[in-house]
């Protein structure tokens, strides 16, 4: 595609419609809040298509200004319900070690080869299971780092949190995952073998 030249927007529902839908429901969790952010990226994307420059694909294009918009959904959610999850959180890594700071149960050997893991449906699937027994906004601060590779200054400015309330709350959610993934998916799997 030349410099500057974008594909009819009539056509954006079909070609990008169904990835931009399930980038935005992998994120938020909720079916008609996912529709809702992909119908506002082609709107600011038909209101804006004159700044697209080519540098990228389209669909880059538009899964960048998909991300803004579910980036101002986290932050409006902050605002409208700042609850802080470290007062709140049960402290459910009492149980991991004795007095003395040793493991009581020691995590499970993963040989798992993690490359192979994000190829496989079952695994997201177990993922956003473990992801939905979290608070939401524990889980947000995971998928934020771990899946949307924001850094921590930007995961505070979204979520309206300090930098070690952010160091908790990420460390939380993997010790949850964690726990989640040995009891779900990796205990079930270990007659099948590595993976």
């Amino acid at each position: 595609m030349p410099e500057n030249r974008i594909s009819d927007p009539e056509t954006w529902v079909d070609q990008f419609g169904d990835y931009l839908y399930n980038y935005a429901l992998s994120r938020i969790q909720n079916p008609s809040t996912a529709e809702d952010m992909v119908q506002e990226t082609f709107l600011a994307a038909l209101r804006d298509r004159g700044n697209f420059k080519g540098l990228s694909t389209e669909r880059t294009w538009l899964t960048s200004i998909l991300k803004h918009k579910i980036i101002d959904h986290f932050r409006k959610m902050s605002r409208e319900h700042p609850v802080d999850d470290l007062d709140s959180a049960t402290d459910f890594t009492e149980d991991l070690f004795d007095e003395k700071g040793s493991w009581t149960l020691k995590p499970s050997n993963w040989n798992a080869n993690p490359e192979k893991l994000v190829d496989r449906k079952e695994f997201w699937e177990i993922l956003n299971h473990c992801l939905s027994d979290l608070s939401k906004r524990l889980a947000l601060a995971f998928r934020l780092r771990e899946i949307d590779g924001m850094n921590c200054d930007e995961i505070c400015n979204v979520l309206k949190i300090t930098p070690s309330n952010c160091w908790v709350m990420l460390y939380r959610a993997r010790m949850s995952i964690r726990r989640c993934l040995e009891i779900k998916w990796f205990d079930v799997k270990a007659g099948e073998g590595s993976q």
